[in-house]
């Protein structure tokens, strides 16, 4: 009896230790500090999150990683969606999360009238940081495929993903988005999109950005309308929220991805992933504060 508790708890072990193992090491996460020479030398610090055996892979020549690139919502900091990078990770992704705005830029101001009600400088900021981010990366990671990419965005960043989709179609592979409010969804069917819609009093979409039930069944658009808040649509969310959206993203990957001429890993990403995104080392030349002087994270204000 005592022989047979012992094997138990000793099978426990095994299974914490290997899944604490998994999740600092099966995913590789680093934060890469690029300039752009284009903007005054601006930075666009880009967070990555890769599985260390598929980059492997892709190191050796053996595959090409299929791209999603993750865009933060307004004042928030790109390492604060890693409940997201981690299931395009897992899946044989690589994830890509540009920073969009810096302590020196402007706030940004509602202006009622005008294109996305003001926003469209920063929308248009944006893109261009998507570009230079992508163009850096090929770089870095040249077995990547960078020509059709999953773009995918919270709040502001669902609003640059929409945008970057309408500006540049041909680049796209799939669009996801989380409570996009100003951007309207494309209905032209060139290619999937998946969008999670908060049940929140504050936070609501312009008028025409949410197709109808038809237009969105036309066009493959598929709309998750869930019970959390705008907020809640990021690592500081409830678990409870952030599961789920694993989930349906998960769904969503695999349904379209069966269709397409790349296929990523067909596995599931791991609660204790979703959990623990493990260290994110900075690498950054010491000259470059990256983090020192951004102000604390706030709430998503769009």
């Amino acid at each position: 009896m005592k022989r047979g508790i012992l094997v138990l708890l000793s099978l426990t072990v095994l299974v914490a230790v290997a899944y604490f193992t998994a999740s600092k090491w099966a995913i590789r996460h680093e934060t890469i500090a690029f300039h752009d020479a284009a903007r005054d030398n601006r930075l666009v610090a880009v967070t990555i999150a890769v599985r260390r055996d598929k980059e492997m892979q892709a190191n050796a020549g053996l595959i090409k990683l299929p791209v999603a690139v993750l865009n933060h919502g307004n004042t928030v900091k790109n390492t604060e969606y890693s409940f997201l990078s981690n299931v395009f990770a897992w899946r044989g992704y690589l994830a890509m999360s540009p920073q969009h705005d810096l302590p020196s830029d402007p706030p940004m101001v509602t202006k009622v009238g005008e294109p996305y009600v003001g926003r469209l400088p920063q929308i248009q900021r944006g893109v261009a940081n998507i570009h230079f981010a992508i163009h850096e990366m090929k770089k870095l990671q040249p077995n990547a495929d960078y020509d059709k990419v999953t773009m995918v965005g919270h709040s502001m960043g669902g609003d640059i993903s929409m945008y970057f989709a309408k500006e540049f179609p041909d680049e796209i592979k799939k669009v996801v988005t989380l409570d996009n409010l100003r951007v309207p969804f494309l209905t032209d069917g060139k290619f999937k999109i998946l969008s999670f819609r908060s049940k929140d009093t504050h936070f609501k979409p312009d008028p025409g950005v949410v197709p109808d039930d038809d237009q969105c069944e036309q066009s493959g658009i598929t709309v998750v309308n869930t019970g959390f808040q705008h907020n809640d649509m990021r690592d500081t969310g409830p678990d409870a929220a952030k599961s789920s959206i694993q989930s349906m993203l998960d769904k969503f990957l695999d349904e379209s991805d069966k269709s397409g001429a790349l296929k990523p890993v067909p596995t599931r990403v791991p609660d204790i992933l979703a959990a623990n995104p493990g260290p994110v080392p900075l690498s950054v030349p010491p000259a470059v504060p990256l983090a020192s002087n951004r102000a604390p994270s706030k709430p998503v204000t769009n």
